[in-house]
């Protein structure tokens, strides 16, 4: 049997049943966006993420620091979904023998922008030569209270710290190749190439939020990680979805359906989660709630419609 037969998850299933967790201070492990070990006392996150060149990022399209710099934000989005702040990391670098010195020097000025932007540090690392560029991040973050996206309850609200669709719109209009972009074109491109992680959220999270998860593979996707992890029905209210205007005139150009982007775009690194309070905070977005049952709807000018929990998959 094929990997690719076994999808992503299916695989991911089937390798962590040959290694069990057998160690009582490890508070979470596989299943969710970070793992938890209680080290005397404190909750220590531990993440990492990959970037494989033409699989994540495309030479010939994207900055080399703009790589870095994505690098850096889409671990820190894993653990801020996890109600923590970063603080080490490490770095895998897979490289072929070929490559320019300036191209890496620059992914590493991204880094650094990254770095000292989100406040923590970079360690150490690994080289090893590649026959095509991967750049692998391991960080280590602390929570003073574990988010997972098992913990969703009934009667709870749903919310979104920012807006979704707008990576993947951007990633289009970079493959369009377009000698000349619109202002809202290029920054739907920045969307998608240099995304902000919004780590001043970690306080409303730690205060407020129940479940959490970031949305990397698309807001129904990673929605149904809640839903089926906590066994509970999602319902999405569709007016209450906010569209950015730049979405909105990406759609209105190109005759698009914004609520494909909405629903099913990945990359936007945006934080989603569910809490028992009715929050009113701004860039704070109010998108559904949460009822006994199972799966993901979507509730439309009063009728409830069961979405099918499509995304991004790696395999």
């Amino acid at each position: 049997m094929k990997v690719s037969e076994l999808g992503e998850f299916g695989l991911i299933d089937r390798l962590t049943k040959i290694v069990p967790i057998n160690d009582k201070d490890v508070v979470v492990g596989y299943g969710d966006d970070c793992s938890c070990v209680n080290i005397n006392g404190k909750l220590i996150l531990f993440t990492n993420d990959i970037q494989v060149e033409n699989r994540h990022f495309l030479k010939s399209l994207q900055s080399p620091r703009d790589i870095g710099w994505k690098l850096i934000s889409v671990n820190v989005s894993d653990v801020l979904s996890c109600g923590g702040i970063p603080k080490w990391s490490q770095i895998s670098l897979g490289l072929p023998k070929e490559l320019d010195y300036s191209f890496i020097e620059n992914v590493y000025k991204g880094i650094k922008e990254a770095l000292d932007f989100y406040r923590f540090s970079l360690i150490g690392g690994n080289i090893s030569s590649s026959s095509e560029i991967i750049l692998d991040l391991f960080l280590v973050g602390e929570t003073e209270r574990f988010l997972s996206r098992s913990s969703a309850k009934e009667g709870e609200f749903l919310y979104i710290n920012g807006y979704t669709g707008l990576s993947r719109a951007g990633l289009e209009l970079l493959m369009m190749r377009k000698k000349t972009y619109e202002d809202f074109e290029k920054r739907l491109i920045k969307a998608f190439t240099r995304p902000v992680v919004k780590l001043d959220t970690t306080k409303l999270l730690q205060r407020s939020a129940n479940a959490c998860i970031d949305i990397s593979d698309g807001l129904v996707a990673d929605l149904g990680h809640i839903a089926f992890q906590s066994n509970v029905k999602t319902i999405l209210v569709k007016e209450k979805i906010p569209v950015h205007p730049d979405l909105e005139a990406f759609c209105k150009k190109y005759k698009k359906d914004p609520y494909d982007y909405l629903l099913y775009g990945g990359e936007d690194y945006v934080i989603l989660f569910s809490s028992e309070k009715d929050l009113e905070e701004k860039d704070i977005f109010k998108i559904g709630f949460v009822e006994k049952g199972r799966g993901v709807y979507l509730l439309d000018d009063k009728k409830e419609i069961e979405l099918e929990i499509k995304g991004f998959e790696h395999l």
